[in-house]
């Protein structure tokens, strides 16, 4: 049987870890990782380990960054009494790039999903409320994943929200039920962001 060498081993097992990477995968990639030029590979591990050294979350919105605001937080020209919650940073950037969303984001570092042991408490919600009041914020806009585990946090934080008077809505369904944000074409989460309803 033929095995790989121990540090190629290593870098593919490594690799395997990564989301959406099988075997196959993680052994193509730490091939063609063999054949770059040396300086190449400095430059990947280095941008790896900056990352991993200089990106941290936002103070207001928890979104990532590498300042104490983020460039949406610190932007004058956002409306503060809009936020919108979503559930990951990568969802941030599918609805930035529709150019339609003016306000605030929180980010809430994931989705209630019991299965996983992932419970209210242990998401960026109990931040959000002192937010909606030092913003005078009117509405909420609720933009999590049309799954289970998105429905749930939907209705759970408009549940929340409900009783201190604000406007609570929901994107519409424009996303096909089981769909990630990030996979949404622009038009799509337009028309999501358009047509959201109150919940």
């Amino acid at each position: 049987m033929l095995t790989y060498a121990k540090p190629l081993a290593r870098l593919v097992g490594e690799l395997e870890k990564l989301p959406g990477i099988g075997p196959k995968s993680a052994q193509r990639m730490a091939f063609y990782l063999l054949r770059i030029p040396q300086a190449e590979a400095a430059r990947l591990a280095e941008a790896i380990l900056e990352v991993k050294e200089k990106i941290g979350f936002c103070e207001e919105c928890f979104n990532f960054t590498d300042q104490k605001l983020c460039e949406i937080c610190s932007d004058p020209r956002r409306n503060p009494e809009t936020i919108c919650v979503i559930a990951e940073p990568r969802d941030l950037i599918a609805m930035e790039k529709t150019h339609e969303f003016k306000g605030l984001y929180h980010v809430l570092q994931g989705v209630i999903s019991p299965q996983e042991g992932i419970m209210p408490d242990m998401l960026r919600i109990k931040e959000l409320l002192p937010r909606l009041a030092r913003n005078n914020v009117h509405e909420v806009i609720i933009a999590t994943n049309p799954t289970v585990e998105g429905e749930a946090t939907a209705f759970y934080m408009a549940r929340l929200l409900k009783p201190l008077g604000l406007t609570v809505t929901r994107i519409a369904h424009g996303l096909p039920a089981g769909g990630d944000l990030d996979y949404a074409d622009q038009a799509t989460l337009i028309s999501a962001l358009t047509w959201r309803r109150e919940m």
